[in-house]
């Protein structure tokens, strides 16, 4: 399998297909793009779980940025619809369980609902968490009751960045899954409560460019967090500041 360090992140650069879903200890695939590593940077328990992760993939196509003027080396597209259609593809084969936790439930049904028309022999169980900041402990060990009776192959996760991805680091020994994927934002897009963006502005690599667009309001929330990655990325570049 190839990964890619950059800027202190171990990025999975190879092919879906080689990732082995098998009993034993869950895997965790995490995302990651400018904006957050620009969280990272200031928040630890976030660094921690991307760099915790046993797979780390592109969130968007940017961060691959720091690879290619780092190293000149590209980190293949392994984006967040992309991991997610990949693998529930799989389990389409081979008629496994597939969760979604997070969300709303009514995205969560409108889920439910496209899938037995795309994926008809996946057996897929919800749940919506309470939308809070932080979870109680009595939060969690809810979520985790809800997953684990229903035993799935594949948990998706989708509560946003970066609650998503360190629930899924902190939690993942008390899941009864074998793989846990954060996908967010994949949860409206499939659910189609939100527009979604086509493929070919993706393969133009464009597709931050028309989500600004699509989510003006995600945009500005996001600008100061990306501006620490290019900013990190330049002075590394022009060796002004060390990885």
């Amino acid at each position: 399998m190839n990964f890619i360090r950059t800027l202190n992140y171990k990025v999975y650069s190879d092919s879906l297909s080689k990732i082995k879903i098998e009993d034993g200890a869950c895997k965790v695939i995490n995302t990651i793009s400018p904006n957050s590593y620009g969280i990272a940077t200031k928040d630890t328990e976030f660094d921690f779980a991307l760099k915790d992760s046993d797979y780390l993939v592109l969130d968007g196509v940017y961060f691959a940025l720091s690879s290619i003027l780092l190293q000149g080396k590209n980190i293949k597209r392994n984006q967040g619809p992309d991991v997610f259609h990949h693998f529930i593809s799989r389990f389409q084969r081979t008629r496994g369980k597939v969760f979604f936790l997070g969300s709303t439930t009514e995205v969560l049904n409108k889920i439910e609902s496209r899938l037995k028309i795309d994926f008809p022999l996946v057996e897929a169980g919800t749940f919506s968490p309470p939308f809070k900041k932080e979870f109680s402990d009595e939060d969690n060990e809810l979520m985790i009751d809800q997953v684990n009776s229903f035993k799935p192959d594949i948990l998706f996760i989708g509560m946003t960045c970066p609650k998503q991805e360190k629930w899924a680091i902190k939690n993942r020994d008390k899941l009864n899954a074998k793989i846990v994927i954060c996908i967010g934002n994949v949860f409206d897009w499939y659910a189609g409560t939100q527009k979604s963006i086509h493929p070919i502005w993706f393969k133009l690599r464009l597709g931050w460019f028309i989500r600004i667009f699509l989510r003006p309001e995600v945009f500005k929330r996001n600008i100061g967090n990306q501006m620490i990655f290019f900013k990190d990325l330049l002075l590394i570049k022009f060796k002004i500041k060390k990885i």
